[in-house]
């Protein structure tokens, strides 16, 4: 995308993303873990943590990439040809150990977990730096973690998403 900008003079804006979750979001393991945590949570059974469950993450709440996407839009014809990175940044961080923590406060109990070896690609910490976004747009994610995990642990409880989950799961099995 970088390259069209440059050669072809299209406004293209690349936005590198991070650990994005939602309302709406059925996650797994590798992608939507946050999801995944709460879907597993709600069902009683028990999380795996692989490794010993200080490994850092930043977050982001969709709303909060809704509208680093829509300011780099509006402002498409400056910020065209770059590339951002886009996360929670250092504001919304978690360690798996934190998250487990926050999801017990908002459902009441912690979830049970259990710790399994490291995965070799996994890596300690991985926290966005989104200075340089910010620089040009002033833009700061709005939604913290415990609020974003709230909205999300509400929305599946509401729609009995984690009944159709586990039950989707022991069909495709």
């Amino acid at each position: 995308m970088l390259d069209y900008a440059r050669t072809f003079g299209l406004r293209t804006v690349v936005f590198r993303m991070s650990c994005i979750y939602r309302p709406h979001q059925c996650g797994t393991e590798d992608q939507g873990w946050v999801a995944h945590f709460l879907i597993t949570a709600l069902r009683g059974e028990p999380l795996t943590i692989y490794g010993d469950g200080l490994q850092v993450r930043d977050l982001l709440f969709v709303d909060d990439l809704v509208d680093a996407m829509l300011m780099a839009q509006a402002d498409s014809t400056r910020l065209s040809g770059q590339a951002f990175n886009i996360g929670g940044g250092p504001d919304n961080t978690t360690s798996l150990v934190e998250l487990l923590d926050t999801i017990g406060d908002v459902l009441g109990q912690r979830p049970l977990a259990r710790l399994d070896a490291w995965r070799s690609a996994d890596q300690r910490y991985y926290v966005s730096n989104t200075s340089k976004f910010r620089e040009h747009t002033g833009w700061r994610p709005k939604v913290d973690v415990r609020r974003g995990v709230t909205a999300l642990t509400q929305w599946l409880a509401a729609n009995r998403l984690t009944q159709r989950v586990l039950s989707s799961r022991r069909v495709a099995s």
